[in-house]
């Protein structure tokens, strides 16, 4: 039998076509008029039908849970390790799923069954801090795994949902009820700012734009919110408002911010404040997880 470097490429092309087919091509009318393209065609759609599905395994699957509660977590963060921590609400216990698929469970310093915290962020120094809800103080993960003592927020008479990690290292909360801003420095020093607009369950979770503004999400607000790469605080009308109007958002490669519809009945997007793009990877990486 020949080596196969010494068969022919066309040949080798001709025996991968009579088996696989071809797509044609050329243009889309080629199909309705090419009976040979269009059997070529009909032969990978046939083929793509009776496989049923790509995978020997099907895409969807569930897995077991060490601990499950009522209302237990509101959100996750990927680790730099490629741990993936659930975020706890109302959980007596930190749960995980390492990068091999196992699920764990690990104590937490504080816990309320009022709903602790929902979201959290990935710092620069790989330690993920939760955002409080209704704690009345801070909570982190560092890269160890280690849960650390608790540390004193400024402000506990109002919530946030959701937290968006800004270009100088700073985590901002993202007021739902509270009436000032809160954020913790890359340092770990905790601070708050004045809001130009507050309103009960104003907004929830934030997006980071390619110019370094921190977009609010807004839940049942009627007007948009923002926070500058300096800090600035500043607010811009919507081009549509309801009561519960959207929960969380995404950011696309191009710079659009698409908020993501919960009682809308539309979509609504930011389109692309900024002349610079994030690319993909910047897009996907872990320090850029957000609720």
């Amino acid at each position: 039998m020949p080596n196969i470097r010494q068969v022919s490429q066309s040949f080798k092309d001709d025996v991968i076509n009579a088996v696989q087919g071809k797509l044609a091509i050329i243009n889309d009318s080629s199909i309705g008029t090419d009976l040979v393209a269009w059997k070529e065609t009909q032969k990978i759609l046939n083929e793509g039908v009776a496989a049923g599905s790509l995978f020997t395994n099907g895409i969807i699957n569930t897995y077991s849970l060490v601990y499950t509660t009522t209302s237990g977590y509101f959100g996750g963060v990927l680790a730099p390790n490629g741990d993936i921590h659930f975020i706890p609400e109302s959980a007596n216990r930190g749960q995980k799923i390492n990068a091999a698929g196992v699920v764990s469970t690990y104590t937490l310093v504080y816990t309320t069954s009022t709903g602790a915290y929902r979201g959290g962020v990935l710092a620069p120094n790989g330690d993920i801090h939760f955002i409080s809800n209704s704690a009345n103080r801070g909570q982190k993960i560092s890269t160890a795994g280690v849960v650390s003592t608790t540390y004193t927020l400024v402000n506990t008479s109002g919530s946030y949902i959701g937290g968006v990690l800004s270009p100088n290292g700073d985590i901002h909360f993202i007021p739902f009820t509270a009436t000032v801003g809160q954020k913790i420095s890359s340092s770990g020093v905790v601070s708050t700012y004045a809001l130009v607009y507050t309103i009960t369950n104003a907004y929830q979770g934030g997006l980071l734009s390619p110019n370094g503004d921190i977009h609010f999400v807004p839940f049942s607000a009627n007007i948009g919110q923002k926070i500058s790469a300096a800090g600035v605080v500043s607010t811009y009308t919507l081009a549509y408002t309801t009561t519960s109007a959207y929960l969380g958002g995404v950011l696309a490669p191009n710079g659009d911010i698409y908020f993501i519809p919960y009682n809308a009945n539309r979509g609504q997007v930011i389109n692309k404040n900024s002349g610079m793009n994030f690319d993909m990877g910047t897009c996907l990486h872990s320090h850029f997880n957000k609720f």
